[in-house]
């Protein structure tokens, strides 16, 4: 049997590492850190790309290979954030409890992260009605995204409280949209941000209803009443 031992003097084949590719990843990183801090500073309409390519280090002209308007930055910030609420939502996902309660955790986990910066979430929930193509392209790859992951918590729960006709792929879409038309709503001022929050949850429960296993209707009231856990509402 060959010796597992690396002989001296033996050239040692490492992993080919995609350095275009990395060298892409932490120019964009730089970046979008710059844009946050300049919106923050100046707001949405005195930051110019030749300020945020300043602020990250690089020429006026590099930055158009990453993004070619701010409304770009913006929506990719919202996507920076659902990954981040995703990776929390799993770190602490238990597949064993009802589907209702498992996805108003990770909307709420969605939704603390969007009003922790309430500023910046709100100009960019604006860029993603902006039409220009580039920006539509990219709304549209984060539509997809959040309702693909919609879909997987309703999904991993069809044994054990949906309906057998059930139609996941449909509901991801409606709960999204569901969502989206509330944020929207308090990007533009027609909600606050707590009744944004009430909005979605009992819209998602009256949606659920639809979805769920007769026996299951009763526990999914349960998952919505006050100071519930899984709740997007605050208790009073």
């Amino acid at each position: 049997m060959p010796s597992l031992r690396v002989m001296e003097g033996q050239p040692q084949t490492q992993p080919t590492v995609d350095g275009r590719r990395l060298r892409g990843e932490r120019s964009r990183a730089r970046i979008r850190r710059a844009a946050r801090d300049l919106f923050r500073e100046r707001g949405f309409d005195g930051a110019t790309l030749r300020a945020i390519a300043e602020r990250a280090g690089m020429g006026a002209s590099s930055i158009y290979r990453h993004v070619s308007t701010k409304h770009e930055l913006l929506v990719l910030e919202l996507s920076e954030l659902q990954e981040e609420a995703w990776f929390r939502f799993r770190q602490t996902d238990d597949r064993s409890q009802p589907t209702l309660l498992r996805l108003h955790r990770f909307l709420e986990m969605q939704h603390t992260l969007l009003a922790g910066d309430a500023d910046l979430t709100v100009i960019a929930l604006r860029a993603t009605t902006y039409p220009d193509a580039p920006v539509a392209r990219r709304v549209l790859t984060l539509q997809d995204r959040t309702i693909g992951l919609i879909a997987e918590i309703l999904q991993t729960g069809r044994k054990r409280d949906l309906a057998p006709n059930a139609d996941v792929l449909s509901s991801a879409r409606a709960i999204f949209h569901i969502t989206s038309g509330a944020r929207i709503s308090w990007a533009n001022g027609l909600l606050s941000e707590r009744a944004c929050r009430k909005s979605i949850e009992t819209s998602v429960e009256l949606l659920f209803r639809g979805i769920a296993r007769p026996e299951s209707k009763a526990a999914s009231g349960d998952a919505s009443a006050p100071g519930h856990r899984g709740s997007l509402g605050s208790p009073s």
